[in-house]
């Protein structure tokens, strides 16, 4: 299946909602996001690879008030990937309590099945120096 306009504006939009739903503390709708055993990895912010809605769910309500109040995604492009798939890379910036802020790349897995997109893998890439060869 190629990865179409209708396709492209519906993945690009899964991207985006996640902030949405995390920053609304919406996480019974993580469903919407992410596949049934998403591997959410973080090993570069420090800890590890979450895999599952369940496991994604606890680290986040485990961080509790050290969550960014603000999850923004821009610079979202995408590539097919074939058979359903397609990558996106993004940049996200997370605003925190204490107006700090900090940003990432997020490399995402997205596959489409009987429920539409949803993103099967996220590795999630802290952005510390500038113009830094990845």
């Amino acid at each position: 299946m190629a990865l179409g306009i209708e396709d492209r504006l519906a993945v690009m939009e899964l991207v985006a909602l996640h902030g949405h739903l995390i920053d609304d503390g919406e996480l019974h709708r993580l469903d919407e996001l992410f596949t049934d055993d998403i591997v959410y990895d973080v090993t570069d912010l420090g800890h590890g690879s979450l895999v599952g809605l369940d496991a994604f769910r606890d680290a986040a309500l485990a961080m509790g008030a050290l969550n960014p109040v603000g999850h923004h995604v821009t610079n979202i492009v995408l590539t097919d990937l074939g058979d359903g798939r397609a990558g996106a890379r993004s940049k996200g910036i997370g605003v925190n309590a204490d107006g700090t802020s900090g940003s990432v790349t997020y490399e995402d897995t997205v596959v489409h099945g009987e429920r539409g997109w949803r993103i099967a893998h996220r590795k999630v890439i802290g952005r510390r120096t500038p113009l830094s060869a990845s």
